[in-house]
């Protein structure tokens, strides 16, 4: 087995402490030998975790001391905006990345961190843990022995979840351009990503529609209060995006994981009530400062003339992604779990469950055990010295990423984006 692969983490929110984990669990694959967060409960909760002290422990990374030969790999797991510099630092220094998605939050800080990566010779493995699902792993197999012949259209809805977007989307980290990203790239560059690895050939063009619609305060109701704790009764019971039903209705049955750990790392009823007292999660949703839309659609065409259309929308409850693959001999309905198939040959229909009979690892189940997937490809990827294993390189990352770009363009100028102009 050899030594652990040697992390840096930079950023310990809810995506480094996932990927951390892995070291938890796995210790003879992964050491965590430095953090750097700048909040000082969560740096002090992850350094004890992992045993880091001195000066391997800070609250901004610029304070580490040159990583090369303390460190193999650094996992970046901060605010999107804050993804170009430290990772333009780590590669100069040799040392393979692991970065969040999205890549960066502009087309240019993305080219420069996959110029970044090539010209260090280091591997880079972006946070699109689709790819790494057991239940994309089955999909592609299926796809590429031709169970439904060729690829003629796919359809595609990610549901966010009404709550999930009024955490993430309306209140929290990702409500703002201005501070973080446009909503297709924070949410769903997971998806477009994912889509363009199942239909295997290049995209050409590209349109959507889509914008804010719900959470303004023109939606908000007569009488309503800016923060839900002061909101009169007969309003708050009968909204849903209620921050007391979502937060202190989950910690009274016993949760006090994601999200509740995002208000507070030890979510108590005290802590919880002070954050919706105090912090933006306790806001109305319809006096908050998001701007990113909360419904979109994107139309794709790919080479040599298949389809594909994505639906993202806050309006659904929180679930796996649905998707519809329609081929020349086949349809295949996927949930996230489940792939049903019905050949038109034999007018039969089969469903393989990919979960079945797999025991999960206790670590990095989420995402369908797609976070566990990519922190395992990067790590052998990197023992190995074979980057084949990471299915989120550079090239296929900014191709993506490129996609999502084009889209939201598309969506803001109201036409049809070609992808040739758009790489221009």
């Amino acid at each position: 087995m050899g030594k652990p692969i040697r992390l840096a983490i930079i950023g310990g929110g809810s995506r480094g402490c996932t990927y951390a984990s892995f070291a938890t669990h796995f210790p003879e694959r992964a050491q965590v030998v430095a953090v750097a967060e700048p909040r000082e409960d969560r740096r002090a909760e992850m350094a004890s975790r992992h045993h880091v002290a001195g000066p391997m422990t800070v609250a901004d990374w610029t304070q580490l001391p040159p990583l090369s030969g303390l460190a193999d790999a650094v996992v970046i797991a901060t605010p999107d905006q804050l993804h170009t510099a430290p990772a333009l630092h780590f590669a100069a220094q040799g040392l393979h990345l692991l970065l969040e998605k999205p890549l960066a939050p502009t087309p240019d800080e993305c080219q420069q961190i996959v110029h970044a990566v090539d010209r260090a010779g280091v591997f880079l493995a972006v946070g699109h843990v689709l790819r790494y699902t057991r239940y994309t792993r089955k999909l592609k197999e299926l796809l590429n022995r031709k169970i439904i012949g060729e690829i003629v259209s796919l359809q595609h809805l990610e549901p966010v979840g009404w709550w999930h977007q009024a955490h993430s989307f309306v209140r929290g980290n990702w409500r703002n351009t201005n501070s973080s990203t446009f909503m297709l790239m924070a949410k769903s560059c997971h998806d477009l990503d994912w889509i363009r690895h199942i239909m295997d050939r290049p995209c050409e063009a590209v349109s959507s529609f889509g914008g804010l619609q719900h959470f303004t305060r023109a939606n908000q109701p007569a009488g309503a209060a800016d923060r839900c704790l002061e909101c009169p009764s007969r309003i708050e019971e009968t909204c849903p995006y209620s921050a007391q039903k979502i937060y202190l209705n989950r910690l009274a049955t016993g949760q006090t994981g994601w999200p509740l750990d995002i208000l507070a790392l030890h979510p108590t009823e005290d802590s919880i009530r002070e954050a919706l007292r105090t912090g933006p999660y306790g806001r109305c949703v319809y006096a908050c400062d998001n701007n990113v839309v909360d419904h979109q659609v994107v139309n794709l065409q790919f080479a040599g003339g298949p389809t594909a259309s994505f639906t993202m929308t806050a309006f659904t409850a929180a679930a796996p992604r649905k998707t519809n693959i329609f081929g020349t001999h086949g349809h295949i309905y996927g949930d996230g779990q489940n792939l049903t198939v019905h050949d038109f040959a034999s007018d039969s229909i089969s469903t393989i469950d990919t979960e079945a009979n797999v025991r999960s690892p206790s670590a990095l189940t989420g995402h369908g055990g797609g976070d566990f997937g990519l922190m395992d490809s990067f790590l052998t990827a990197i023992k190995s010295h074979d980057s084949s294993h990471i299915l989120s390189g550079p090239a296929a990352t900014l191709e993506s990423h490129r996609i999502t770009f084009a889209a939201e363009t598309a969506r803001l100028e109201q036409r049809v984006v070609r992808m040739d102009e758009f790489a221009k």
